[in-house]
Order: structure tokens, then C-alpha cells, then sequence
């Protein structure tokens, strides 16, 4: 069950990337492409909570979903301030 939960996680992520992406495109707002940047950060960093704890167990992959969860946060922190300054 841990599993579905996980890559749901990650579908959703990637579909609000993609969503973003599209809004991106039709009015070149920059925190829509900041947005969506973070948010493909973080739906990597959901794939990889579902190859670590669920196709591979026996090896820790922590440190490397860490990174890219901050990666997203900081893409997601960085476009805020950009565009409101």
C-alpha cells in the first residue's frame, strides 16, 4: 500500500509540473516556470522514495532524495523571490 501512495506522490507532482509548464508557455510568467521546476525536483525526489524503499531496500538512497527535495525547494524559494523584487 506504502508503495501506491508513493507513486501517486509522484504522478501528482509531475502533473502539476505539467500543468505549470503548459501555463508557462501560454503567458511566460517567470514563477510559473520557477514553479514548475520546483515541483520536477520534487516529483523526482517522490520517484526516488519509491525506488529506495520499494525496489531497493537494501541500499539508502536518503541522502539523495534530501537533495533533490532541497533542490526543489530552493528552485520554488528562488522564483518567488525573483519575480517579486
Amino acid at each position: 500500500m506504502r508503495e501506491i501512495v508513493y507513486l501517486l506522490c509522484a504522478l501528482t507532482s509531475a502533473a502539476c509540473t505539467a500543468l505549470l509548464l503548459r501555463g508557462y508557455r501560454r503567458t511566460r510568467v517567470p514563477l510559473l516556470f520557477w514553479s514548475s521546476a520546483g515541483f520536477l525536483a520534487l516529483a523526482a525526489s517522490n520517484a526516488l522514495l519509491f525506488v529506495d524503499l520499494a525496489i531497493f531496500p537494501e541500499y539508502d538512497l536518503s541522502m539523495y532524495r534530501q537533495i533533490t527535495t532541497l533542490t526543489g525547494v530552493v528552485l520554488l524559494l528562488y522564483g518567488q523571490i525573483r519575480t517579486h523584487t
